[in-house]
């Protein structure tokens, strides 16, 4: 039976990751939007609560601690309740240190996860989406050849968060000819390789304080020791499922960051004499909102129980994403509403959430827990 009480460890990191991302993301997160830079403090601050560096085995510099998608969830809902780029921003290096962690060959833990135990944030990422219309997780376009003891990618990506300064790109490509997600693999490309193209920051209409790029692999060779996994390759599926619950966690973040923030404006806020929250209209969307924010939660953590303890969760997980991202959609959505002209005007956070909250139906792979 799934179990809905933290445990005291997890209960205590929870707390911790709320309480930096209520006193230092949440501050910053409205000219972080504006200006769409992260001040370079919070992501120290960030770096320096062991994120990424927890999971990685001590044999290679990390902390050692037991990885766990629960606890991996509890982090990214708290983190994106202070700010969607941020969060994602800081958990960018997962992208490449968990897959390495889980699925690489030995030699690769050895060469890659070193550089993620530092004192000093390094920017790590994944390229997953790809810039089409009919992008297709199981129907990858980027191709990887086998050649001469190296493989060849050819292909574009898109939304890869901090693609210009990320020492290493894990790029997913599909090998042969067949779709499938038995058919991906995942490639170690190092900053600077002849053949990978960093196009300049895409300009998009939510995350603006998260630094994505559109990539182009053009014959670009790697060697066969950088094939994630070696000869055995990765499960693609597994790690996308990890990715789809980490969404999903973050996508109930930003859903109750604009729930909690219209039913305290509601409480203040007077018409006729009365607080618009006793008014039956605004009463029921706001019960509606917490009703979906929890319902979204319990597939997300069903999910992440199910693949901490190893069972297959490709339903749950592609459940949870799905139900959570057109759930923040409407709860944003319905926190703009409330607040009436105020929901529109750019110094209330509403619309900020209404925006990042829109990408959920487009992210693919921004996240790993």
């Amino acid at each position: 039976m799934v179990s809905f009480q933290p445990t005291e460890e997890q209960q205590l990191i929870r707390d911790t990751v709320a309480a930096f991302a209520r006193e230092q993301i949440r501050p910053q997160a409205h000219e972080a939007d504006e200006s769409g830079q992260i001040p370079p403090a919070v992501i120290q601050q960030g770096w320096e609560l062991g994120l990424v560096q927890s999971a990685i085995p001590d044999a290679y510099g990390g902390a050692g601690d037991t990885r766990s998608v629960v606890t991996g969830a509890l982090i990214a809902e708290e983190l994106a309740w202070g700010d969607l780029s941020i969060a994602m921003h800081l958990l960018a290096p997962r992208l490449v240190v968990y897959p390495v962690v889980e699925m690489g060959t030995e030699a690769q833990k050895q060469r890659i996860l070193a550089a993620y135990t530092g004192t000093e944030f390094c920017a790590g990422t994944a390229a997953v989406m790809e810039p089409r219309f009919d992008f297709d997780l199981a129907a990858l376009t980027a191709t990887a050849r086998p050649e001469n003891g190296a493989y060849v990618l050819n292909g574009a990506k898109c939304y890869v968060p901090l693609a210009a300064d990320a020492a290493h790109v894990l790029v997913y490509a599909r090998l042969g000819e067949r779709d499938g997600y038995e058919s991906v693999g995942g490639f170690l490309v190092e900053k600077g390789t002849a053949g990978l193209a960093v196009a300049e920051r895409e300009k998009n209409m939510g995350i603006k304080a998260l630094a994505t790029h559109e990539l182009t692999l053009t014959d670009c060779r790697v060697p066969a020791a950088n094939h994630l996994g070696g000869d055995a390759g990765c499960d693609f599926a597994k790690l996308m499922n990890y990715s789809r619950v980490g969404l999903a966690a973050m996508a109930v973040g930003v859903a109750r960051a604009a729930f909690e923030y219209a039913r305290d404006y509601a409480k203040e806020r007077k018409a006729f004499g009365v607080a618009i929250a006793q008014k039956q209209a605004i009463a029921f969307m706001l019960a509606e909102m917490a009703l979906e924010i929890d319902a979204a939660r319990l597939l997300m953590w069903e999910a992440a129980w199910k693949l901490d303890r190893g069972q297959e969760a490709t339903r749950e997980a592609y459940l949870a994403k799905n139900y959570a991202a057109n759930m923040v959609l409407k709860v944003a959505d319905n926190a703009v509403q409330i607040l009436g002209g105020h929901g529109y005007i750019r110094e209330h956070p509403v619309e900020l959430w209404l925006r990042n909250g829109r990408g959920f139906a487009t992210f693919e792979g921004l996240v790993m827990l």
